[in-house]
């Protein structure tokens, strides 16, 4: 399909976190439908030229593909806002809320959503206090199965599944790998399940929810982005009653972080139907085996009327916004002279 008054977008994609592989096949995809929704895309590494660019070219829309510290611990968010280009996704706030897996979790335990046990450590607690003396106390602490995992970054890179103690101080230098600070915590068994969540300016509504079954059992980095290492359903076979907690647990993830646009919100759902939550993604992945576009998909709707609703919602929204501020500064005017 196409659109009458096309926006000039700026795709971002690459960057030079662990992920730019995967950000650049998600800019492409992004940039394909968008072309095909009838914009003029423009696709463009997030390098020393970037910003520039944007300061002369004005682009009406940026939209980024960005995975990794690259996008989505705030930075370059906080950037665009300040040159005033209209992006789509969530604001360098609610992006940092959500980038800190110990933050997001503990604002969604306030939020009354369930969170697994865990222990937050720094590398630098980890030396001084004695690798051995602190995972004794994890260890008194969690008991069973654990996870390792860095505080932030995504698509599973540098988490473990610890099964046995003596696999413990491995994990945590693997996650030490990817981040200063680690989360370990008790691992839920269960089913997990992704759900996309898409706010046009409407309010969050929710995509039919991708259950996954990686053939491993681990849904790692191998099995995110081969394909045919992993089985996805959508719609999920959870029963009606689990898939409706699931989808209310997404929304409310998507509201308490002030997420905006789109989010993806990753939960294991155990077998009493509890969705425990793990992480939520202000730019998920969008490649060829990412889960939004198998959302997508199972919705009935295709990626170039939903990326292209996300383009217009944030170009409406930029537009909007310096119409408030204009009319702001006439008023202001009005009552000095």
């Amino acid at each position: 399909m196409s659109e009458s008054n096309g926006l000039h977008v700026v795709v971002l994609a690459g960057g030079i976190s662990h992920e730019r592989d995967v950000s650049l096949r998600s800019g492409r995809r992004v940039a394909d439908a968008l072309t095909a929704a009838g914009h003029r895309v423009t696709l463009r590494d997030p390098d020393a030229g970037l910003l520039p660019y944007l300061a002369a070219e004005r682009p009406d829309v940026v939209f980024p593909a960005l995975h990794g510290s690259s996008g989505e611990d705030g930075s370059l968010l906080d950037l665009l806002a300040a040159l005033g280009v209209a992006t789509v996704g969530s604001s360098g706030q609610a992006a940092r809320r959500a980038w800190s897996k110990p933050v997001a979790s503990s604002l969604l335990a306030e939020a009354g959503v369930a969170v697994p046990e865990s222990i937050v450590l720094s590398h630098e607690a980890f030396r001084e206090l004695g690798a051995s003396s602190v995972l004794r106390v994890v260890r008194e602490k969690l008991d069973g199965e654990l996870v390792v995992k860095p505080a932030s970054g995504g698509s599973a890179q540098g988490v473990t599944i610890v099964e046995t103690t003596d696999e413990l101080p491995r994990a945590m230098v693997e996650a030490f790998t990817y981040a200063d600070v680690a989360v370990v915590e008790r691992r839920v068994v269960g089913t997990e399940i992704a759900v996309t969540v898409i706010d046009a300016g409407d309010g969050p509504t929710t995509l039919p929810a991708v259950e996954i079954e990686p053939t491993t059992g681990i849904y790692g980095f191998q099995a995110r982005y081969n394909a045919g290492e992993t089985t996805f359903y959508t719609p999920s076979r959870l029963g009606e009653a689990e898939l409706a907690a699931v989808t209310e647990a997404a929304v409310v993830a998507h509201r308490t972080l002030g997420l905006r646009d789109l989010s993806r919100i990753d939960f294991i759902v155990d077998a009493s139907g509890t969705p425990w939550f793990l992480e939520a993604n202000v730019l998920p992945g969008l490649t060829e085996t990412s889960l939004v576009p198998l959302a997508i998909e199972a919705s009935g709707s295709d990626a170039a009327s939903i990326y292209g609703q996300l383009v217009r919602t944030a170009h409406a929204r930029s537009v909007s916004g310096s119409v408030a501020s204009a009319d702001s500064d006439s008023g202001s005017d009005s009552s000095e002279s």
